[in-house]
């Protein structure tokens, strides 16, 4: 390939299954992932703010060496009681976020949040509504990390518990995707942008990432167009969009103003060719021989990042 684009040998036949009935779409199920900034250190040489990415295993069966960003799924839990909230009113944003309820906000943004925490570990919640904690280092915080990853623990309680206050007011949502209706695993997914508080250092605690990176989106997105760097759709067109803000804080107050419709991706026939294409987003579109047929394999997993 000329790029980088993730692009997995069983989408054709999988995109034939659906078209002649012999595969049902499953239903999507929500998540989100954070682009999380970090404005340019002095002496750095370089301007603008750079973002955290981490590299997927190799082994991965969804996205194997693939960069993203923190994300994973919404964790029901998360919409059955209201937690300590600063920021933007819930019903805010459940407008923003295109969903019907309060409580469904609650439990976008919760996942944000906690999956930021998960698997980056730094979080964006603080003992009061105007403070956010600096140091999230020490045995009884990663015991609660590994409590939320093993979902033994909802971020819910673990908010209730640690007396914090979600920061919600440090995030702003920037896009929506939903995961194609040919894959066995679906996600429609929110991203988000948010910077790094002060104090609070990234660091892998991903179990399905090798490495992680802080790199600035114009960076990485030629590293892509390069065939650098493996990236999903979503990924490219969301580094794309970054690249013109100077801070992070740049990228925030621009957040507002980005389309949060739901992009999906369509499969059609064109003669003799099966045409994939991501409706607003022309440079992802691939053109499939029908002659091409490798077998479906259902055992993909992961989320759209």
């Amino acid at each position: 390939m000329s790029n980088g684009q993730w692009y997995p040998p069983e989408w054709p036949a999988r995109i034939r299954a659906l078209a002649s009935g012999e595969l049902t779409a499953v239903a999507p199920r929500r998540a989100a992932t954070v682009m999380l900034l970090r404005d340019a250190v002095p002496g750095e040489g370089a301007a603008g703010p750079a973002v955290h990415m981490l590299r997927r295993r190799t082994s991965m069966a969804f996205a194997g060496g693939a960069y993203a960003y923190p994300g994973g799924g919404v964790d029901p839990r998360d919409d059955d009681h209201l937690v300590g909230w600063s920021g933007p009113s819930l019903d805010t944003w459940a407008g923003r976020l295109g969903v019907d309820t309060a409580a469904e906000a609650q439990a976008v943004v919760c996942a944000a949040v906690r999956e930021t925490y998960e698997e980056a570990g730094v979080l964006l919640a603080g003992p009061t509504a105007d403070t956010v904690v600096s140091d999230t280092t020490g045995a009884d915080w990663e015991a609660d990390r590994e409590a939320l990853v093993a979902r033994d623990l909802s971020f819910a309680a673990f908010l209730d518990r640690r007396g914090l206050v979600l920061r919600s007011d440090l995030l702003a949502a920037w896009a929506r995707w939903i995961t194609p209706a040919f894959e066995p695993r679906r996600y429609d997914t929110w991203f988000f942008v948010a910077a790094l508080p002060e104090g609070q250092r990234t660091r892998n605690a991903s179990t399905e990432a090798d490495r992680t990176v802080w790199i600035r989106p114009g960076e990485a997105a030629d590293g892509y167009d390069k065939g650098e760097l493996l990236m999903m759709p979503p990924t490219v067109a969301t580094l794309r969009a970054l690249r013109p803000y100077g801070t992070a804080a740049e990228a925030l107050a621009a957040a507002d103003s980005q389309d949060l419709a739901p992009v999906l991706a369509e499969a059609r026939m064109e003669g003799d060719e099966l045409v994939l294409s991501w409706p607003g987003h022309d440079e992802f579109t691939k053109h499939i021989p029908t002659a091409e047929s490798p077998s479906a394999d259902d055992g993909t997993d992961g989320t759209l990042s």
